[in-house]
Order: structure tokens, then C-alpha cells, then sequence
């Protein structure tokens, strides 16, 4: 069976294991790295010729698991394997596996690697065979072990990668996909890091592109060789050394420019400067714009990039983004001159503003610089983001989302103005703040104050503009708004209804009863639509079978609303419809691709996430971007490894037997699984009946369990007529019921042990009968799955496991509409329940009673 994505990234992680104690994860995440290499490019290109990589004779990965056990293992492992590896390839400087202050010394060591080799050599991580054609499997586990290390590595050594929900922001929303993209489109990173954001850029492309790089860490330049070697981009050029000081990718004395440019450099580098005289800079990156300060390097980075961009070239090329820190949008003096240089020549075409505590080498909040150098010209305004709320907790940092990343990427490319989120500034305005960008001077992202009414208070009654202010659910269900509310004077209302029974008078109002069977009915509707896609996840691919990447490339071409113009309401922002403004192409969505094959995963996900995410546009009070997120949660929870399954393996229910140790360390079998098809799904789908009566003798053992409890509960205790017993079993009832014989002072206690007896003799009766009917049922499940054909695995796979925890998290989603409603109407019913006079009557009565015990207990007031 084809390992699961979830397992090999934990078999991955547990390697670490070996290693941590000895080294922090800045320094053993190279030790893991490199062992993962190796034994992909063993499996991959050893013996092949012609390969990209070549494996030198004795150099592979088996070669190294000669090497488990001797004593100088660290020494042959550099000698025999990376040495030769390294030299043959040019690749990269690689730690040193016979580092005795890392790697401990002796015994220790040879264990340590020992060990470390052992799980590589585990043979459900043959990467040759674990590529679910087309997907980088193998690349992605890279990307989460880089992604751990970040996390462990702490503020000073996390800064090699960067979180790859922020890469596919940016990879998105610099258009390279709608550019129509070649294999002569040109992406360059400066400050490239382990390569991670470039990787999400050519992901993006949906083409074969060439990449380019530059970082002046060595260890990190040699992870992101390694990175673009795993995700097949073994031609990406990085090179070595400082950017801004020492530029490799020159022509003629001038910086080589790209059709696009994208960096998350180092936070205000504050010794950007060494080395070089900006004022006599070679390259002339700073003419025109202005030198940035010695102290401050942010700007520096950016006008790189600028200077790196092509003016010219096939249409949506010459653009570019930087990740960089807040300040660069408000800072003065120099920079301020900067940045008032960059708007008057239209370079700077979006600002989105990022949540905090994204990023692996500090926590302070950051955004994305779109630039724009072949359309660079005076502009009418400049479109802004501010998308600092939408994100998730997730441990000590905060992540980007599905629906964060789709939202920001929907905003920006069509240019939507979303209240509290976004709008296009039209450039007096900016003229007007002397060029200061700062977000919250254009965008207030606040939520609303949640205004106290003082007449309220003080008469009693709900304000009418409160009510008013819940239109959107009045919208749907008019009549539900006088179920809820009675007219009590001007601008007033009352409930009317009790508080408790607010959420019954709504889930069971005709017209929200309509509204659920209605949103239902469109969930069933998109089922029987997808499913045809889905049921191809497991086949042969069809041309142009796929599904896009995102939401920017899933769609084709936007026009750009004049000033920015676009508005919508916030929570539901409509999606692209699916049509090119230029050519008229249908998109890819899943009714175009129910006639094609999707095995991939990845054309699978984009494919079915977007088509979901379009259904659900412009639908009222369900989230369309909430559901969107459910599917993807389901995905990475669940639905990506069975379409790894399903296309390595196709539709197959295969059972495995489950085993634990026995005496004699032998294995005995203690059950199955199929990872494919729960048992549970098949007893559900096949075999109700017999788990309907398994069910009905379970509930008559609970009854009888619990009467048993309530009669040692009765009778227990040392005054009780079982307190004669050690412990109470049907041992020690029996004995005592025999101690006592025909004793007529001890009758009652009889009767109670008699009882005792009966209820547990049935008990155990009942025990062993739902034991024996559940291993019937167990055993009956297991042969029926061994027989399921490919549509019955399709069935069970799609339509229950599927699109059946998809319909329940539908259905939360209205339950959720209920619930927000619930609790606004009993807020607000509960705040001006009582008025003040009310209240203050009823203070002075308590007062008065309080008043009165006090007295009785011979206390003065």
C-alpha cells in the first residue's frame, strides 16, 4: 500500500527525534534534510543515465545502510556517500556527520545514525513509487519539515523560510499565471531563502518556468538546492552571497532583469550597507528614488527589485511583490522621500496588509508590496488590503487560512471594495496624507461599536435601529422578524417571545425552515453535480483533465473596474464567474471536468474547492468562504490521503490486518482496518440490520448495567445490606448468600443478593452475547469489504465518506446561522430587559431586606 501523505511526514519528523538533545533545530534540521535528499535522488536517478543528478558508484542511499552499525560511520558517511554526492553535482556544503560535539561520540553516535538511516530505510518510503504522478509529495514533506524546524528554531534562525500560505498570496496575486507563462518566463528571488516562495511561484505558473536565486547563507542556499531538486526544478540557479553588496545576476554591468521578482528579505537589515558606498552603487538601484538609511535596509530590498524588473515584455510581466515590515508604509525622512519617488511613478500598484506573528523570525506584522514596472504610470489611485483579522491560532504563531489566503487573492486581483477590509484610495487622498500609507488611515477594520442605548435603559425596549441592523436575516425570513419582536413604542420593541425559547421560534419559523431546505436542496445539487468528478480521482487521466491552481488562476482573465470601483457587501464576495474577459473560455470547474478524469490530487482539491466555493457565491447568510474552508479542512484532514491512495492504487478496498505483540514476541492478529473505506461505512451502507439489533441488545446491557449500579448504589456503604461483602462481584454474593442460609433475621439481605445475582447473571449473559454479535458483525464487515466492487468502494468512498461529512458541515453552517441570530436577540433582550427605574426599585427592596436581617441580628444600618 502506497504511504499516506500524514504518515510519511511523521515518519519524517520522528527521525528528528534521533537528534534532538545534542543540537538545536537550526542545526540537526540539516542533518535531516540532507538524509532525505539522498534517498530521494537514490531512489529517483541511481542508474539512470542522462539523470539531472548523477549517483556516483557506492554513493546511493543502500550504500549507506552498509555503513549501520561500524564504528567509524560518521567518517565513511562523509568520505563514501556526501563527499562524492556533493563533488559530482556541485551541490552544496552539507553538515558533518562525524561532528562529535553535535552528534555525541562512540557508541552514541554510531546509534544515533544508525537509527537516523533506519527510518529512511523503511520500505513504504520508496519515493520512486510515492509521486502520485505529477505531485510533489516528496517536495511538500519538505516543506513541512522546514516548516517545523522553523518553528522550533526560535526568532534568530527561523528566518529561512517562509510560511507557504504567505508564498501563495504572493505567488497568486502577481498574475504569472495569467501571463501565459514559457519555459523563457523568467522568476527571480533575491533573498530566496530555502526557496520555498520561488517553489510556490512556478507552482502557480502552471508551466515550466526558469528560476533564479540568490542568498548569502550558505547552509540555507544548499537547502534550497536540495528544495528544487525534490520538486523536480533541478536547473534553478542559486547563487551565494549578499545581494545588495555583491549582485550575481548581472549582464553587461547591469542587473539582470526577470519578468517577475518576488523576496521576503531580512526585516529592516541594519547592515545592508557593508561592503558598498550606496551613493556610487554601480548597478544605480538608488537614482531617482533616493538612498536608504544606513540603519534601515528595507527599502534598499525593494528598489532591487524594482531595478530587477523588466519594463517591457509579454503582457502581465514586469511585476513583482516583497514581503516587508509595516513601517516601510509610514516611516519618514529618507524613506518617506522613497516611497513618495515609488508612487509618483506608479511602480507601487497594491499594499495588503498581513496578520502578526506570521513569520518564523519575528512577530511583528508585515505586507505584501505589489509593484508593477511594465504598466508603471501615473495611476488614479492605489488599491489597499487590510487583512490584519482573518487568521488562526495554530501554537505560537498565527497562519493564514484556506479562506484567508482565497479572500485577500479574490480582493486584490478584481479589485473589490470589502467595508472594514478593503478599497481603491484615489490619489488625492494619498496626496492629502503626504504619502503615508499607513492602513488604518484608509481603512478602519474595526468592527463596529456595539452602542449602548441610553432611553433604553432608562424606559426599557429593544431600539428598533439594533433590530434594523439584522436586515440580512430579515431579508430571507420577513416574518420572522414579528415572530421575534413586538412593537412596544416609537423606535422600540419588546421580545416576543420568551429569551429561552428565542431558538426554537426561529429553527422552527416556516420561513427559516424554507431557508434550511432550500440551502440543503444546493448542497445536493453540487453533490450529484461533483460526483462524477469525484469518482474519477481514482482513473487514468484525460486531456485537459485539472482543475487551475487557486482562486486568482482557477479563472480566467478580470477586467479591471475604472477607480477601483467593484463593491460588494462584506462576508459573501462574489467569485469569478469562469469566463476569460478576453477570450470567453469556460473555466475549469467541476461541470466541465465531470466528463474528464482528475486522478491528481492536486488538480483534484483546486478542482472541487473552487467549484464549491462558486456554488455557494452570492448565497445569503452562509459564508460561501466558510464552507469553502470546511472542504479544505476535510482535505488536509482526511480526503488527501485517499486520493493519494486512490491514485496510486485506484479503487481498492484493501484490509490490513491489525497485530500485537504476543508471548514470545509473535504476532498475533487483533483486528483490521482499510484505510480507504471505514468498516463503519460498509456495516452503515450493508449490514444496519445486523447492526440494528447489536445496537438493541448494547442498549438492554446499559439497562441492565445500570440497574446493577443503582442497586450496589442503594445497598452499599457500611450501613447497607451489601456491606457484609469485601467487594461487591458475583463471587463473593454467592458465598455470602450461602454464609446466611435460611437465617430468617437476614432475609432482606437475601432478597437484595438474589436480586444482585439475577442482574448480574444477565448482565454477563447479555456481555458475551454483544461480544459474540460484534465479532459476527466484525467478521461479516471485514469479508463484505474484501468483496466491494469498484462501484460499491466509489459509492461508500464518495457519497458517504465524501460528500457526507461535507453535508454535515453544511448543515453546521446553518446551524451556525441560527445560532449567531439566537444569540444577537437575546442579548439584546437580556440588556434592556428591566429599565432603570425598574432596577432601582429593585436595589431598594434588597437594600430593604438586607436592611431587615441586619436589624434582626441587633446590627445598626
Amino acid at each position: 500500500m502506497a504511504i499516506k501523505k500524514s504518515e510519511l511526514y511523521s515518519s519524517l519528523w520522528a527521525s528528528c527525534d534521533e537528534l534532538r538533545g545534542g543540537m538545536d533545530a537550526s542545526q540537526y534540521k540539516d542533518y535531516v534534510l540532507v538524509l532525505l535528499f539522498i534517498k530521494y535522488v537514490s531512489d529517483k536517478y541511481a542508474g539512470q543515465p542522462y539523470a539531472p543528478i548523477t549517483i556516483p558508484e557506492g554513493a546511493s542511499f543502500s550504500d549507506m545502510v552498509k555503513l549501520k552499525g561500524k564504528a567509524d560511520i560518521g567518517d565513511q558517511i562523509n568520505k563514501k556517500i556526501v563527499g562524492p554526492l556533493k563533488d559530482t553535482n556541485k551541490l552544496f556544503d552539507v553538515p558533518d556527520f562525524n561532528d562529535d560535539s553535535k552528534l555525541g561520540s562512540g557508541k552514541e553516535k554510531v546509534d544515533r545514525l544508525t537509527n537516523l538511516i533506519g527510518i529512511f530505510e523503511n520500505p513504504a518510503l520508496d519515493f520512486s513509487k510515492n509521486r502520485a504522478d505529477g505531485d510533489d509529495i516528496l517536495g511538500d514533506a519538505y516543506e513541512y519539515l522546514m516548516r517545523h524546524f522553523a518553528t522550533e528554531s526560535g526568532k534568530s534562525k527561523g528566518q529561512f523560510y517562509t510560511p507557504a500560505e504567505v508564498s501563495r498570496v504572493i505567488a497568486q496575486v502577481i498574475g504569472i499565471r495569467r501571463s501565459k507563462p514559457t519555459a523563457q518566463t523568467t522568476v527571480y528571488d533575491p533573498t530566496c531563502g530555502s526557496g520555498s516562495l520561488l517553489l510556490k511561484v512556478a507552482d502557480e505558473a502552471g508551466a515550466p518556468v526558469t528560476l533564479y536565486g540568490q542568498e548569502k547563507d550558505v547552509p540555507t542556499s544548499a537547502l534550497a538546492r536540495m528544495n528544487f531538486i525534490l520538486h523536480d526544478f533541478p536547473t534553478a540557479a542559486v547563487h551565494r552571497g549578499p545581494t545588495l553588496t555583491n549582485p550575481h545576476w548581472v549582464v553587461d554591468g547591469q542587473l539582470k532583469t526577470f519578468d517577475f521578482v518576488v523576496a521576503n528579505p531580512p526585516f529592516s537589515d541594519k547592515r545592508w550597507s557593508t561592503g558598498m558606498t550606496p551613493e556610487e552603487d554601480p548597478f544605480k538601484r538608488f537614482d531617482g528614488f533616493g538612498i536608504p538609511p544606513d540603519k534601515q535596509g528595507d527599502y534598499a530590498y525593494l528598489l532591487h527589485i524594482v531595478r530587477s524588473l523588466r519594463s517591457s515584455g509579454p503582457e502581465g510581466t514586469g511585476r513583482g511583490a516583497c514581503i516587508l515590515p509595516h513601517g516601510v508604509l509610514f516611516r519618514g525622512n529618507a524613506e518617506a522621500e522613497i516611497r513618495k519617488n515609488l508612487l509618483q511613478r506608479g511602480l507601487i500598484e497594491g499594499i495588503i496588509g498581513l496578520p502578526p506573528n506570521l513569520f518564523y523570525g519575528t512577530g511583528i506584522p508585515a505586507c505584501i508590496v505589489v509593484l508593477n514596472k511594465r504598466d508603471a504610470k501615473p495611476k488614479q489611485g492605489l488599491f489597499l488590503v487590510d487583512a490584519s483579522a482573518g487568521f488562526a491560532k495554530d501554537g505560537p504563531k498565527n497562519r493564514l487560512r484556506a479562506q484567508d489566503i482565497h479572500k485577500i487573492v479574490d480582493v486584490f486581483t478584481r479589485r473589490l471594495t470589502v467595508p472594514r477590509y478593503s478599497r481603491f484610495v484615489p490619489w488625492e487622498e494619498i496626496e492629502k496624507n503626504d504619502f503615508n500609507l499607513n492602513l488604518p488611515r484608509y481603512i478602519d477594520s474595526q468592527l463596529p461599536e456595539d452602542i449602548q442605548d441610553l432611553p433604553g435603559h432608562l424606559k426599557g425596549g429593544i431600539p428598533q435601529a439594533d433590530v434594523d441592523a439584522l436586515a440580512r436575516y430579515w431579508e430571507v425570513c420577513p416574518g420572522l422578524r414579528d415572530a421575534l419582536f413586538a412593537p412596544l413604542r416609537a423606535g422600540y420593541v419588546s421580545l416576543a417571545t420568551e429569551a429561552s425559547a428565542t431558538r426554537a421560534t426561529i429553527a422552527e419559523h416556516p420561513e427559516f425552515v424554507t431557508f434550511a431546505e432550500g440551502m440543503r436542496a444546493h448542497f445536493e445539487a453540487w453533490a450529484t453535480k461533483i460526483a462524477p468528478v469525484l469518482e474519477g480521482a481514482g482513473g487514468v487521466p484525460s486531456a485537459g483533465a485539472g482543475g487551475g491552481g487557486s482562486a486568482a488562476t482557477a479563472y480566467a482573465t478580470v477586467t479591471k473596474p475604472k477607480g477601483g470601483k467593484a463593491a460588494v457587501a462584506e462576508g459573501n464576495l462574489p467569485l469569478p464567474l469562469g469566463e476569460d474577459a478576453k477570450t470567453g473560455a469556460s473555466s475549469a470547474s467541476a461541470s466541465a471536468a465531470s466528463s474528464a478524469l482528475v486522478p491528481r490530487p492536486k488538480e483534484l482539491v483546486a478542482t472541487v474547492s473552487e467549484d464549491l466555493l462558486h456554488h455557494y457565491e452570492g448565497k445569503p447568510l452562509v459564508d460561501a468562504y466558510a464552507v469553502y474552508q470546511h472542504f479544505m479542512d476535510f482535505w488536509a484532514a482526511t480526503m488527501q490521503d485517499d486520493a493519494y491512495l486512490l491514485a496510486a492504487e485506484g479503487w481498492k478496498a484493501t484490509v490490513t490486518p491489525l497485530y500485537k505483540a504476543g508471548r514470545g514476541g509473535a504476532q498475533k492478529e487483533v483486528g483490521w482496518t482499510c484505510e480507504l473505506v471505514p468498516k463503519e461505512l460498509v456495516i452503515a451502507r450493508f449490514l444496519s440490520d445486523a447492526q440494528a439489533r447489536l445496537d438493541k441488545q448494547s442498549t438492554e446491557l446499559d439497562a441492565l448495567s445500570a440497574k446493577l449500579a443503582e442497586l450496589e448504589e442503594e445497598h452499599g456503604g457500611e450501613e447497607g445490606l451489601l456491606s457484609e461483602l469485601e467487594k461487591v462481584n458475583a463471587a463473593n454474593a454467592k458465598a455470602r448468600l450461602k454464609e446466611i442460609g435460611k437465617d430468617k433475621n437476614a432475609k432482606e439481605e437475601a432478597e437484595v443478593l438474589r436480586a444482585y445475582l439475577d442482574l448480574s447473571e444477565h448482565e454477563s449473559a447479555k456481555k458475551k452475547l454483544v461480544k459474540q454479535m460484534a465479532a459476527e458483525l466484525d467478521d461479516a464487515a471485514r469479508q463484505r469489504t474484501e468483496k466491494l466492487t469498484t462501484a460499491e468502494v466509489k459509492t461508500l468512498v464518495v457519497h458517504d465518506k465524501w460528500l457526507g461529512t461535507l453535508r454535515r458541515a453544511v448543515e453546521g453552517e446553518l446551524d451556525r446561522v441560527s445560532q449567531e441570530l439566537t444569540r444577537r436577540v437575546k442579548e439584546l433582550g437580556e440588556r434592556y430587559e428591566a429599565p432603570l427605574p425598574e432596577l432601582s426599585a429593585r436595589v431598594e427592596a434588597l437594600e430593604a431586606k438586607v436592611r431587615g436581617h441586619l436589624q434582626a441580628m441587633g446590627l445598626s444600618w
